[in-house]
């Protein structure tokens, strides 16, 4: 294991090698998709959790993985010294500052698990892919997003939630980077209607808007929270951005945790109960006959981003477009999205950011036609 130490660039150690020198008790807060995730790494790294606790109002006397479910204070009665790993994500203040109250008292890591796909980013991972890592940080165009960019890396490593006091920064999906003055605003995983909402209060001069939403229950909130829009060209695709019209499997958790889950086989349920059904995917390049216009486009596909950007090539190479890309679903996507968008738009300037967010989730990829002198202190 000693070539897979990680410590000669980013000077850390990987959080399950960690766990296994130590030997302690390892203790899951939380239940569900992210805690499925983290045992079936533990299984494959030869180790087991020892118990999981929630939330004193979330115990109910159930069973998890075989486990009845504890409070913190009964797992504290019980080990002397323990490890413990967040098993969900919030960006709740309320519930991050838990977090923050608990690891100020206890060993507590907040294991960075996929969204989407199977690659975990260990170690072995970082390794593999040290050239590409490190080709995408150069790409950078300031000192602040490659700050982020080393700590986020840290932190996929070794799990320790400090590195967020570095990386996030308050505010909401649009970056100061970005030049503003756009026509067009396509969102590509719309959710609700919230990050639609905030590009107009954002740039009040978009005239058009084009939305996509996979998940039927959600993109019916989209159409209610949307309709208020009437002065705008809307246009609202219940489908999931994609490379090509067809169709793909769809885990549908009726928000932010719906992703695409693979062959058409394994329709169904997933572990944490969510849906598994077949989608509709369509191009945005299909919806998006126009060129001249200057352009923003936000993808957030939850796993699905290298091919909606390859779907949306001809109206992003035809317009002044700026995009926003999220980095935080496949392990990959970190160092593979920029590296993948600077051979598409080589003049552009790429940023990163990362909002408050416990796990690592919310970090944004800004590709900007033009530095923003004002906020690079030029």
């Amino acid at each position: 294991m000693e070539k897979f130490m990680a410590q000669e660039i980013y000077g850390t150690k990987e959080l399950w090698q960690t766990l296994r020198e130590e030997g302690k008790p390892i203790v899951l807060y939380g239940m569900g998709n992210g805690a499925d995730k983290i045992i079936s790494v533990l299984e494959s790294k030869g180790m087991e959790h020892a118990d999981v606790f929630a939330s004193d109002d979330f115990v109910r006397g159930q069973f998890f993985h075989g486990k009845k479910v504890l409070r913190l204070s009964e797992v504290e009665e019980k080990y002397e010294d323990f490890n413990i790993l967040v098993s969900f994500g919030s960006s709740l203040p309320s519930v991050m500052d838990k977090i923050k109250d608990i690891a100020a008292h206890h060993t507590l890591y907040a294991p960075d698990v996929p969204v989407a796909g199977e690659n975990l980013f260990d170690a072995e991972f970082f390794y593999k892919n040290e050239e590409n890592i490190l080709k995408a940080r150069t790409l950078l165009a300031d000192e602040r997003s490659r700050e982020v960019y080393d700590e986020l890396i840290r932190y996929k490593l070794d799990g320790r939630i400090t590195h967020f006091d570095i990386t996030d920064r308050e505010g909401g999906v649009f970056s100061d980077t970005l030049s503003g003055g756009y026509e067009v605003y396509c969102d590509l995983g719309a959710y609700t209607g919230d990050t639609v909402e905030e590009a107009l209060s954002r740039f009040p001069e978009i005239k058009k808007i084009i939305a996509f939403e996979p998940s039927p229950k959600t993109f019916s909130k989209l159409q209610n929270n949307t309709a208020r829009f009437s002065d705008k060209d809307m246009t609202l695709v219940n489908a999931c951005a994609w490379n090509e019209n067809g169709t793909a499997v769809f885990t549908d958790g009726s928000g932010r945790n719906s992703t695409l889950a693979g062959s058409k086989e394994q329709k169904g349920k997933t572990l944490s109960g969510a849906k598994i059904k077949e989608i509709a995917t369509a191009t945005p390049d299909s919806y998006m006959d126009f060129s001249g216009k200057t352009l923003l486009i936000k993808f957030d596909v939850e796993g699905a981003e290298k091919e909606a950007i390859e779907g949306s090539q001809k109206a992003i190479l035809s317009n002044l477009t700026e995009l926003c890309v999220s980095l935080y679903h496949r392990s990959e996507d970190i160092f593979s999205l920029p590296l993948l968008i600077h051979k598409l738009l080589p003049d552009h300037k790429l940023f990163i950011e990362k909002t408050p967010y416990i796990p690592a989730w919310e970090i944004n990829l800004y590709a900007c036609v033009r530095q923003n002198a004002k906020i690079l202190g030029i």
